[in-house]
């Protein structure tokens, strides 16, 4: 499917954004991750534009092809909560159903606390509220990797290198298990992959997705998630990288959620398992309409 592209200007700033269908049955909003991220890597969910949504996608900012800020003291998650509202209201989506992968799951919760009266649903794909223990589990699945992939890891991280080659090599040993389990992978992810921005990653993240030194390591919501109403789909792979013990408990404390985790994947379940993903999605938003 076709479909169109733009510049909306939010909170003085030029977005990069596509849009795909037409909204005969509501609008979805989709969240990429990162923090750095491309959206092209979600682009597997403009399928749902092929059943009546219109679907729309952006690169945050100082993300691909929107602006990049001077001031680095905007890249929090308090700046892209309020981007999102601000988006919504210029894009005209009244209230979509948002969906949002890995750091846009946990975008979409901290707009939800703020905004879920502007939503109609929200669904996390490898989503987190408790960046503490998605580290601790993210470090228990570093020791499940061949023992002499993680000496080079320990090797290279005692030093600081994170950009060594030999390092960079056994990183991918981590991705090919619990990021995206395809081979070859989507060439969307491998794309999003290679432009992630290095300011917005590094500041909000680290060096790589297990190393979260960022300003986004000690977010935790935990205590807050009750407070959250809006229908919640909490969606997961087996293997990925933000563990089901994460989707596990973000169901578990927001009421009337669901729950899914998907057999054959790790964080990426819209290309891993595409099919089921789309069905899964589709069957609870039909549940809720705008």
């Amino acid at each position: 499917m076709k479909g169109t592209d733009g510049f909306a200007s939010v909170q003085g700033f030029d977005l990069f954004y596509r849009q795909f269908g037409e909204p005969e049955k509501g609008e979805v909003l989709c969240l990429h991750g990162g923090p750095g991220s491309t959206h092209d890597y979600l682009l597997s969910m403009a399928d749902l534009a092929e059943r009546g949504y219109r679907v729309t996608f952006y690169d945050q900012l100082g993300c691909g092809r929107s602006a990049v800020p001077k001031d680095p003291a905007l890249v929090v998650p308090e700046h892209y909560v309020e981007e999102v509202e601000a988006f919504r209201k210029e894009m005209s989506l009244g209230n979509p159903h948002i969906i949002g992968s890995s750091w846009g799951g946990m975008l979409a919760i901290a707009y939800a606390l703020k905004y879920q009266r502007n939503m109609t649903t929200m669904t996390t794909v490898g989503g987190l509220h408790s960046v503490p223990l998605t580290v601790r589990e993210m470090q228990r699945m570093k020791r499940g990797l061949p023992k002499d992939v993680q000496r080079t890891m320990a090797k290279y991280e005692a030093a600081g290198e994170y950009e060594d080659p030999e390092y960079q090599a056994a990183v991918m040993v981590f991705y090919k298990k619990h990021l995206c389990r395809l081979e070859p992978w989507p060439a969307e992810v491998t794309y999003s992959l290679e432009h992630t921005s290095k300011l917005v990653y590094r500041i909000m993240n680290g060096p790589n997705e297990f190393t979260i030194i960022g300003n986004i390591r000690y977010w935790d919501v935990t205590d807050r998630l009750r407070t959250i109403t809006t229908p919640t789909l909490v969606l997961g792979g087996r293997y990925d990288e933000v563990s089901p013990l994460v989707a596990k408990e973000i169901h578990r404390r927001i009421r009337g959620s669901e729950l899914t985790i998907f057999p054959k994947s790790s964080h990426l379940a819209f290309w891993e398992e595409r099919d089921a993903f789309m069905n899964r999605v589709l069957k609870f938003l039909g549940a809720h309409p705008s």
